[in-house]
């Protein structure tokens, strides 16, 4: 039988490649940082780690997650409601709720399995969810094991419309329009990303919580690119926009700024997060996130409480790149986020300039189909409060060195 599917799939393969779409894997023989050596080769620049707040190889976070290593295992070896809790999940569900303003929170191993188990426990047959077009995978995984009506509604479209979209020439609706469609469910439930994570924009919460409570809706956001950075305090999207106590669900990663390990979490009112507990299926049939990771989750969120110093200079570092790039005449996704979609449409094109960069010292991917649209293919450069004003600068000079090269730039 394997012969038949073998060849079916090195075809497959084969055109993948073809199309400039395969997507390698280079092997990191560092430490995650801002700087890294690449297996085989020698010392680059990262520039396309979720590590945004240089975390990812902090002495303060190994030494706490020694620590829990040390006072309480390697891993329990068990799902949470037969013998795998411990007192440090417990404290860092607390922490976690208080950071993200929230009653309660409850841990997952990671976002993924966290949005996996928002939607089926809460909604039933009789229940909508009104999502965005563009939201992350995981979403999307999670509503696909739902019951629920959907309506999925144009990206970051608030209006009472439905038209043509002229990117994917499919009818599309904006959230106002399914929020009137979906009148007489039940429950309604709007999921959004609080960052869009190939584009770096930030959904429109207050407009979203506006629409919300206008027609009696939920709002779930997943804040794993706001998550210790975005906001006054670094609390998430919510805080960036102003809209504390007005979103329902936040989901969100231990594994991106809060130190790159991994490790996820829904925070909410108490009583959603005690019926979670009781009936979703990623919490209750999956091990318990190991100490160690909880130690080092605990001691970041400690961390960020105390400092605003590490967010802010990420901010600095992220308008530094940004007004550089611009000067020198590429074209950039504009925003304020710390993922910078420099922006080259052309697949083959995307991954022969990340190719380049590496010779040139600085580690970026091409991103093309099917993580982002046909034609809209990109390479995502991500800043960290771990790069020097110098390293960007080196950077940026590489960019233009490789863009005039490849007739990026001077078109």
């Amino acid at each position: 039988m394997y012969s038949g599917i073998q060849s079916e799939l090195s075809g497959k393969l084969a055109a993948i490649k073809a199309e400039g779409l395969y997507k390698d894997e280079r092997v990191i023989a560092t430490p995650q940082s801002a700087a890294i050596t690449v297996e085989g080769g020698s010392e680059v620049l990262n520039f396309c780690a979720n590590n945004y707040l240089g975390l990812a190889d902090s002495p303060l976070l190994k030494s706490a997650a020694a620590k829990a290593l040390e006072d309480w295992g390697y891993g329990l070896a068990s799902v949470r409601f037969i013998c795998g809790t411990q007192s440090p999940h417990k404290l860092l569900e607390k922490k976690a709720a208080e950071f993200l303003g929230m009653e309660d929170a409850i841990l997952f191993s990671s976002c993924f399995d966290a949005n996996g188990a928002v939607f089926e426990p809460l909604l039933d047959e009789d229940c909508a969810i009104i999502t965005d077009s563009l939201n992350h995978a995981s979403i999307i995984d999670g509503v696909r094991l739902c019951k629920a009506k959907r309506w999925v509604f144009k990206h970051a479209d608030m209006r009472d419309i439905e038209e043509v979209d002229p990117d994917t020439d499919r009818t599309a609706k904006g959230l106002e329009r399914c929020l009137k469609e979906s009148f007489g469910a039940r429950i309604r439930m709007i999921a959004t990303d609080g960052v869009f994570s190939m584009d770096g924009d930030i959904a429109r919460l207050p407009e979203i919580c506006d629409l919300a409570e206008k027609y009696d809706a939920l709002v779930m956001v997943d804040d794993s690119h706001a998550t210790g950075f975005m906001g006054k305090r670094g609390r998430g999207t919510w805080e960036h926009c102003g809209v504390g106590g007005r979103v329902d669900i936040i989901t969100t990663t231990f594994g991106k700024a809060l130190g790159g390990a991994s490790g996820g979490v829904i925070a909410s009112k108490a009583e959603v997060v005690e019926y979670l507990r009781q009936k979703a299926r990623p919490y209750l049939f999956s091990n318990s996130l190991a100490p160690s990771i909880v130690g080092g989750t605990l001691a970041a969120l400690e961390l960020l409480k105390s400092s605003t110093e590490l967010k802010d200079r990420l901010e600095s570092n992220a308008a530094l790149f940004r007004k550089l790039m611009v000067v020198a005449g590429f074209d950039l996704r504009p925003g304020v986020h710390p993922i910078c979609p420099v922006m080259l449409y052309d697949e083959k094109l995307a991954h022969d300039m990340a190719d380049a960069l590496l010779a040139e010292g600085i580690y970026v991917v091409g991103f093309s189909f099917p993580v982002v649209p046909k034609g809209k293919a990109r390479i995502r450069v991500q800043l960290s409060a771990a790069h020097s004003p110098e390293q960007i600068e080196r950077a940026v000079r590489a960019f233009e060195k490789v863009g005039r090269k490849l007739g990026v730039l001077g078109r």
